[in-house]
C-alpha cells in the first residue's frame, strides 16, 4: 500500500496539476542518483538560505525526501516562513509514481 493510498493524495496532485514545483531535500548524490521529473534540489541544511526564493515562487510547493519524517520537517520550516501552500510528498520514489499518473 502506498503512501498516498493511506493518506490520500487528492491535494498533492491537485497541486502537481496546477503547476507546484517540487523540492527535494535529500543530499545531492542522492538527488543525482533519481528524482521526481522537474524537481528542484535544496538539502535541509539549505534551506534558511534559500526561504526567500522559495517564497517568491508563488506557487504551491510539495516537499519529498526519502522519507515521510524528513519531509515534515522541511514543511514545517517552510509553513513557519509563512509559505502557506507546502504539502509533504512523502518520499521521492511515491511522488514520481503519482506525477507519472497525472
Amino acid at each position: 500500500m502506498s503512501f498516498f493510498s493511506l493518506f490520500g493524495g487528492g491535494n498533492i496532485k491537485k497541486a502537481l496539476q496546477n503547476g507546484a514545483v517540487v523540492i527535494d531535500i535529500r543530499i545531492p548524490n542522492e538527488f543525482d542518483g533519481g528524482k521526481v521529473s522537474g524537481s528542484i534540489n535544496i538539502p535541509l541544511e539549505r534551506f534558511t538560505i534559500n526561504v526567500e526564493r522559495l517564497k517568491n515562487m508563488k506557487l504551491p510547493l510539495i516537499v519529498c525526501s526519502n522519507s515521510f519524517y524528513d519531509s515534515s520537517i522541511a514543511v514545517k520550516r517552510l509553513k513557519k516562513a509563512g509559505i502557506k501552500k507546502v504539502y509533504n510528498g512523502g518520499t521521492w520514489t511515491e511522488l514520481s509514481k503519482l506525477q507519472r499518473k497525472i
